[in-house]
């Protein structure tokens, strides 16, 4: 905790840094001690007005994903840029204006649903306390409860197959970012048995390959059971090979 705590507040300083650097100098900044104006760069001069439309641009990159998530929840995982562009009630050269490709819309929609999903992933594991089958049944309901919420969205963000381009951004995958909480939760389970934490991030990422391939198969089938069983199953079976090397020796039997 002392540790995340120090590195927010990094991130608070890079930021104000960063902030301050393209903040935009006061007028008085801009002359000499003589009154002469003081001389600038062309270029210094160029950044500071496309800077005053920094706030702007990010606005309506905002709005544009919210667009994108409503006509998802309107056509489908397949929605095209055209019904994007209609729902956000503007036209596909405005949205490429502030996307370069579908690709780039595709990863800042990515960015929001983690920016949902992944809290309450963590609530969810801290909630159960210490008790590590509780963190992974916690985890699992969780992420299919994101599924059954909005399985169309859940098409989107992870068997995107309409792309422009591949993407290479590290925050373009879902089952990437699960995974990764899925690591994290197993390091403290294995650090809290006395076990070495380096097979955290296979396993992490297997209970999620693991869920994911369930979860695909529940909603082709039409949901023929209810999310609970379907989660209660898979905690079964994700346990059955954690349970040996998460659980410490002095645990009792009916534990694991």
């Amino acid at each position: 905790m002392k540790a995340e705590a120090v590195r927010r507040s990094s991130q608070a300083g890079a930021l104000q840094d960063k902030i301050a650097q393209v903040a935009e100098p006061r007028e008085s900044e801009l002359v000499t001690t003589t009154g002469q104006p003081r001389d600038v760069d062309p270029a210094d001069a160029r950044d500071r007005r496309d800077s005053r439309w920094d706030e702007h641009r990010r606005a309506r990159r905002e709005q544009l994903v919210e667009a994108t998530l409503a006509a998802v929840g309107r056509h489908g995982a397949g929605v095209g840029m055209e019904e994007i562009a209609a729902e956000a009630r503007t036209s596909k050269t405005v949205v490429y204006r502030h996307f370069a490709d579908r690709s780039e819309l595709y990863v800042a929609v990515c960015t929001r649903v983690a920016s949902q999903l992944l809290p309450k992933l963590r609530a969810a594991i801290e909630a159960t306390g210490s008790h590590p089958r509780g963190m992974v049944a916690a985890a699992i309901d969780t992420y299919l409860a994101f599924i059954e919420a909005d399985p169309e969205l859940y098409r989107f963000v992870v068997h995107q197959q309409t792309l422009d381009r591949p993407t290479s951004d590290p925050i373009d995958s879902l089952s990437d970012l699960v995974g990764k909480q899925a690591a994290a939760a197993i390091t403290v389970a294995l650090q809290q048995a006395g076990h070495d934490p380096a097979a955290a991030s296979p396993w992490g990422h297997g209970v999620v390959g693991l869920v994911r391939s369930a979860a695909d198969w529940w909603l082709r089938a039409e949901r023929p059971m209810l999310r609970t069983e379907l989660a209660a199953h898979l905690t079964d079976l994700a346990w059955a090979g954690l349970s040996g090397v998460v659980t410490p020796q002095s645990l009792s039997k009916e534990d694991k």
